[in-house]
């Protein structure tokens, strides 16, 4: 996977991720599941089978997964349903996959088998004769984790292709992120406080506000609002001259954000403000302008690994930490085990993925990013891409022109359209693909 493939492309894994009990468990590759004793066929899609031996193991390891995780799990007849109905999606998008006319390189295979093997503790050499020893081939073994791989790359071609954002769409997301950074400006508002007794007559408010209306006139005088404050003011904060202290738009009330919204820093308002406590005169101290204007744009590398049918996400995790380990320690330099071990285009550069501005990663990736600091190395993050490690090199601020700014909010809603085109996509794929199923699925 390449930088740009990372911003908005891939969908989740095949349901590859679920875990085995052992990383190598069940590790007969997808569609070449040989028959075994009391096995039988359960369905044939394309021109591959899925077996009753294989939908267990499948069944097995997702119990294996929820004892871990505490994850509550369907009745026996559902689960097996849904697994089996996970196994046929796969041989689909598999079989899709290889006539797509794609390709893996060699090293790129040998680098994702280096990978299993790791993550097994084992060197490559003991990996294929572990696999022998549990009866699969290892050229089928290969063989299964190219199907995975270009599986995920056919996918990030033809999702990321179906799905289209209009300009008004751009325009509609555009004003609702500017309208939230307006509400997150922090204001800094004086206040002098007439109070009207609770279940004040008419008579009483009318004379408290001639009050407020007097104050106006002596700060239209020139008298400085500090001072009246100190004089008059009913409120909490007379003795610093009303002033209510720097806050964050959202958390005054909304009276207030709407009275000073017209008012110059130094202004005051023209007339008194009622509410509940009484009457009002305020004046705006400072504001902080929130723009769109710029952005903090981030440089990180990481490491990706990919789960598959032979490696579990927990697996890929538990690897990840060890290698996390290896670098907050000191042992070993980040770049240099991503360029060992990453399963991603950007292994060659030791992980970088550049300058990269807000939206460019997909969200999981990006919230555990930002909450790094400088030279911080994150735990395992899963992601529709697999399970990463990431490490933040630099950060900086840059102005970002409206051509660009356009384009991120572009990116995000792309991603926000991912799901239900992958689905789509999906449904597409089974409804031409051919699927016999050898028994009724009430019966596995």
């Amino acid at each position: 996977m390449t930088h740009p493939l990372l911003l908005r492309a891939a969908a989740a894994a095949l349901g590859l991720a679920l875990a085995a009990v052992s990383p190598l468990a069940g590790a007969q590759p997808a569609g070449r599941v040989s028959a075994q004793p009391a096995d039988y066929i359960v369905a044939v899609v394309n021109n591959e089978l899925v077996t009753q031996v294989e939908v267990a193991q499948r069944v097995a390891r997702v119990r294996a997964d929820a004892q871990r995780s505490g994850a509550r799990l369907p009745p026996d007849d559902q689960l097996r349903r849904q697994v089996l109905d996970a196994l046929i999606e796969e041989r689909v998008i598999v079989t899709y996959a290889r006539d797509s006319g794609m390709r893996v390189d060699e090293p790129e295979l040998d680098r994702a088998v280096a990978n299993v093997a790791a993550m097994n503790k084992l060197t490559v050499e003991r990996l294929q004769q572990r696999l022998r020893a549990e009866g699969v081939d290892y050229a089928r073994f290969r063989a299964n984790l190219r199907d995975q791989i270009l599986a995920e790359r056919v996918r990030e071609r033809e999702v990321v292709s179906r799905i289209r954002v209009t300009d008004a769409e751009v325009d509609a997301a555009l004003a609702q992120r500017q309208a939230k950074l307006g509400a997150s400006s922090e204001l800094n508002i004086a206040q002098i406080l007439v109070t009207v007794p609770e279940g004040a007559s008419a008579d009483v408010v009318a004379e408290r506000r001639e009050r407020a209306q007097a104050v106006i006139q002596r700060l239209r005088a020139g008298e400085p609002f500090e001072r009246v404050a100190r004089e008059v003011s009913e409120d909490a904060n007379r003795e610093k001259g009303g002033e209510i202290g720097p806050k964050p738009a959202d958390r005054l009330p909304d009276l207030f954000v709407e009275a000073v919204a017209p008012l110059a820093v130094g202004g005051f308002s023209a007339e008194p403000l009622r509410s509940g406590a009484g009457w009002h005169v305020l004046k705006l101290l400072s504001r902080s302008q929130t723009s769109l204007a710029t952005i903090t744009q981030t440089r990180a590398r990481h490491i990706l690994l990919r789960p598959s049918a032979t490696v579990s996400a927990e697996a890929a995790g538990r690897r990840l930490a060890e290698l996390r380990e290896q670098v907050v320690s000191g042992q070993r330099r980040f770049e240099d085990l991503a360029r060992q071990f990453s399963e991603d285009g950007s292994a060659a550069s030791g992980g970088d993925l550049g300058w990269a501005s807000p939206g460019n990663f997909v969200p999981e990736f990006e919230e555990a990013m930002g909450r790094l600091p400088l030279g911080g190395v994150s735990a395992p993050i899963v992601s529709r891409f697999g399970v990463h490690l990431i490490q933040v090199v630099e950060r900086r601020e840059v102005p970002v022109d409206p051509k660009e700014l356009r384009e991120q909010v572009r990116n995000t809603l792309r991603e926000q359209k991912f799901d239900p085109a992958y689905a789509d996509w999906v449904a597409e794929l089974r409804a031409r693909a051919y699927i016999e199923m050898r028994e009724p699925p009430q019966a596995l």
